[in-house]
């Protein structure tokens, strides 16, 4: 049997309530009793119930966290910056992994919902209305992590992925390349296709390049990708000089495949990635890369819940953190 918080006050010779009063940091308590009762605790092995102070304060204390693959180096740096913040506030994290599969998604928040989270931090694709009409149905506030709602109506963190693009291109650009592949994520991605595919655009356009539709490849943002796209970028009639690469991994996959096939990088042509994460200094030569403060969204993220949870004021519910371009050993240093 479990111990009690009954079994607590007797071994402690005070009420109930007294002992509800020191498991719950109540100042209005003697130190001599508060002394009795945490030593009745300890001798006891005694845990609070969870459940039964969720029910009684309205309040669980946890928040769910929905993300599409705990395993991405990507994601997992943001979850632990979620994890971070929700530890200093004093939130436990249900992490749940949705393959970014919408019907999963949708499931996800409904399950959250019904173990009854506080708050939730959503990472995904596209916003689908589906997705919308369970976020304004949600009783509790949810607050979206490097996940684009084009209409803004709830809260959000990202960077502006559009001009980010458009920056590495645009450097690219400067350093005297034309022929610019890209590999980016599917065009229906909100973020990792269509903002950055945007930006490419943007870029060429604003350099009166003209653009090519047989320098895009479409991968998944994995490795493999990577790899497969380089026979893509090898098979043209005119390679590329430089290639965008929408993530990081999909780089790596890139930069091994050149060198599976004798190419080197940068000799034969720059390569740039997306997000800065650990994976860009692991792979030689170092990735020249943008960098998507990844901890800090999380982060930022999950305090935005808890003002949203505890009824803070807040001056802006979307937020957008800096960018910046990480120059390393993939590009050419002129």
């Amino acid at each position: 049997m479990n111990t009690t918080i009954y079994d607590v006050a007797r071994e402690a010779g005070v009420s109930m309530a007294t002992v509800s009063r020191v498991v719950n940091g109540n100042p209005n308590v003697k130190p001599t009793t508060r002394k009795k009762v945490l030593e009745a605790i300890e001798r006891l092995g005694y845990r609070p119930n969870a459940v039964a102070r969720g029910l009684a304060s309205k309040r669980t204390t946890t928040v769910g966290v929905i993300i599409p693959d705990i395993s991405s180096i990507f994601f997992s740096e943001l979850a632990r910056g979620i994890e971070d913040i929700a530890t200093m506030y004093k939130y436990n994290i249900i992490l749940c992994n949705s393959d970014q599969n919408k019907e999963k998604e949708i499931h996800l928040i409904n399950t959250l919902l019904e173990k009854q989270v506080d708050g939730i931090v959503y990472m995904g694709g596209e916003i689908t209305e589906e997705h919308a009409i369970q976020f304004k149905r949600s009783p509790v506030p949810i607050v979206l992590a490097a996940t684009l709602d084009q209409e803004q109506t709830f809260p959000s963190v990202n960077i502006d992925y559009k001009q980010a693009a458009e920056d590495a291109i645009s450097m690219l650009i400067e350093k005297g390349h034309t022929r610019i592949g890209m590999l980016s994520g599917s065009l229906d991605d909100p973020i990792n296709g269509y903002q950055k595919f945007a930006g490419y655009r943007s870029a060429l356009d604003k350099h009166q390049i003209t653009f090519d539709e047989d320098l895009i490849v479409l991968g998944d943002y994995t490795y493999d990708s990577g790899i497969e796209a380089m026979e893509s970028f090898v098979g043209m009639k005119e390679m590329p000089t430089a290639i965008f690469a929408s993530s990081d991994e999909m780089a790596l996959g890139v930069i091994h495949g050149a060198q599976d096939k004798g190419y080197h990088v940068p000799d034969d042509f720059d390569v740039i990635g997306f997000d800065n994460t650990r994976l860009s200094v692991m792979v030689r030569p170092t990735l020249t890369t943008v960098v998507q403060p990844m901890y800090d969204i999380g982060a930022v993220s999950m305090r935005l819940l808890t003002k949203f949870m505890n009824k803070e004021e807040v001056a802006d519910h979307t937020v957008q953190l800096p960018h910046r371009i990480e120059f390393r050993q993939s590009t050419k240093s002129n």
